[in-house]
């Protein structure tokens, strides 16, 4: 999954740029300028999309695109977290039987999988690896 949100950025009735998200409700800014805004909401979708995790609700789907949007990625180190947190849903397995296919003590999916907690990549990777996934990097243009 791409995690690329589209966002609708409207004149801020207090001054700058105000950035909401259709399919990300919980995620709102705002900045003084459109690369503010920008940079604000990335850091505004990655929060609200760790909080969705969090307590476990699964993450939305991506439906709004089109004119008038702006396309706004979370971060990738959010990014990869939310992937792994996504494939250990989907897989079904236990967290113990988690560790068990990474070879490591069954204390380290708890921290793999706590959207809040910072995992490394190589362990983001492992944990990837060991639901059947892996990890296709892609550079664009900044906007």
């Amino acid at each position: 999954m791409d995690y690329i949100f589209w966002a609708k950025f409207e004149p801020d009735p207090d001054g700058g740029l105000l950035v909401t998200f259709p399919d990300v409700p919980e995620a709102i800014t705002s900045g003084a300028d459109a690369a503010e805004a920008r940079a604000n909401g990335a850091e505004a979708l990655g929060l609200a999309l760790r909080g969705i995790a969090a307590v476990g609700r699964p993450l939305p789907a991506v439906r709004a695109k089109g004119k008038g949007l702006v396309a706004i990625a979370v971060d990738a180190e959010t990014a990869l977290k939310l992937a792994v947190i996504d494939a250990f849903r989907a897989s079904g397995i236990s967290k113990s039987e988690l560790a068990r296919r990474m070879g490591k003590p069954a204390n380290e999916p708890h921290r793999i999988l706590d959207p809040d907690h910072a995992t490394k990549l190589p362990a983001l990777r492992e944990a990837l690896a060991a639901l059947g996934k892996e990890i296709v990097v892609s550079v664009r243009d900044a906007a």
